[in-house]
């Protein structure tokens, strides 16, 4: 195979004065600085008995189809594989189904029947979405923090090593890069609990949270393409489980609100029988408990309550302070939104199935496994808890 303007990296260049292979110092401004600095990343990780050769932006058989790079690896065998790269200066999961069909074209329209030829991706900052997407699609990546990952069959190689999970060089007034904050989570949960078509002047309406805030919430979400939205900007689909799923990486029982750890010496059982008894408290029911009215999964070991004014509760139940062997986990939180839409039933109150199902995600032991077979439950049950 021919490229024109090949040119070698040598393995080197680690020792190169100030230089960083993890992170360049200031953030890569042009797509040819992404592309040049992730190459180099691949090349000084490679063992010194590789040959690495570069050809920048080349034509893709006879059509228009143009690759930004094309990378020849030779193993110290003589065995050869092929990169093909595509950089972006900014790439969100929006994006890659379009930049790996365009990937795939120049792929096709290479003569390289006698290499392996791998796509590769290439950007300043990949978000642990994007990575995770280009990781289940089964695409090399690289980005200019040091996140990379590169799997040969042949000749037999495997490149991983991680950067930031953070934008170093995200600025103030950039779009909002997470769904942190009580805002975020009221966006979410309307999102979630009520069914879409939905403009969004009605998600305000719904989720009461600020214009701006829902805002950049939407906005957020359909870059993660987590939702749909048509021509007017109504957002007409909710992919509802990843986003609970995108959701519980920022928020958590216990990492977002204060969580005070309690036993009940005669059991779960006991504790549902005093919350029967005094309806009058200011709780709500998530985790195990939530879940079992639903999906069983096993028999609760572990209440999770959320309380407005948790030593009322604590008194009312009888609980004593533990610091091991806890049963009952309370938690007084600023996300207002976990009492919206509660649902009671047989003289209890829970959260909503969207609220329990991320904090089952995010609680310890089993809780995960719980989460999931909650959401199998609730895909199966639509119906009876979105509005």
């Amino acid at each position: 195979m021919y490229y024109p303007n090949i040119f070698l990296f040598e393995h080197d260049s680690r020792t190169e004065p100030g230089f960083d292979v993890s992170r360049p110092a200031a953030a890569p401004e042009r797509e040819t600085d992404v592309l040049r600095h992730g190459i180099r990343l691949i090349s000084d990780r490679l063992p010194k008995s590789w040959r690495v050769d570069v050809a920048e932006r080349v034509q893709g058989g006879q059509d228009s189809r143009r690759a930004d790079a094309i990378v020849d690896l030779t193993a110290p065998d003589g065995s050869r594989a092929v990169l093909v790269f595509e950089a972006k200066r900014s790439i969100v999961v929006r994006d890659l189904p379009a930049v790996l069909g365009h990937l795939q074209a120049v792929i096709s329209a290479l003569d390289s029947a006698e290499a392996a030829v791998v796509p590769v991706v290439a950007g300043r900052y990949l978000a642990p979405s994007v990575r995770k997407w280009l990781h289940d699609h089964q695409v090399s990546f690289v980005d200019a923090t040091g996140n990379l990952q590169l799997i040969l069959e042949r000749p037999a190689l495997y490149l991983r090593d991680a950067g930031s999970d953070h934008d170093p060089w995200r600025g103030p007034g950039r779009p909002r890069s997470t769904l942190q904050g009580p805002p975020a989570a009221r966006v979410v949960r309307a999102l979630v609990d009520y069914r879409s078509p939905i403009t969004v002047t009605e998600l305000v309406h719904r989720s009461q949270a600020s214009t701006g805030a829902t805002y950049r919430a939407v906005e957020f979400l359909e870059r993660e393409a987590l939702l749909e939205r048509g021509p007017r900007g109504r957002i007409e689909t909710v992919h509802w489980r990843r986003t609970l799923e995108r959701w519980s990486e920022d928020y958590g029982f216990q990492q977002n609100n204060t969580v005070s750890a309690y036993l009940q010496p005669r059991g779960l059982e006991a504790l549902i029988t005093e919350l029967q008894g005094h309806g009058g408290l200011k709780y709500a029911l998530t985790g195990s408990l939530a879940a079992q009215r639903l999906a069983p999964y096993a028999s609760p070991r572990l209440a999770m309550i959320y309380a407005r004014d948790p030593a009322v509760v604590v008194s009312k139940l009888d609980l004593r302070a533990v610091e091991a062997g806890a049963n009952v986990l309370i938690a007084t939180t600023d996300y207002d939104v976990v009492f919206d839409r509660t649902v009671e039933t047989n003289r209890l109150r829970f959260v909503a199935p969207s609220q329990t199902a991320v904090d089952l995600l995010t609680a310890p032991g089993r809780g995960p496994a719980e989460g999931q077979a909650l959401l199998d439950w609730m895909g199966t049950h639509e119906a009876d808890w979105r509005r």
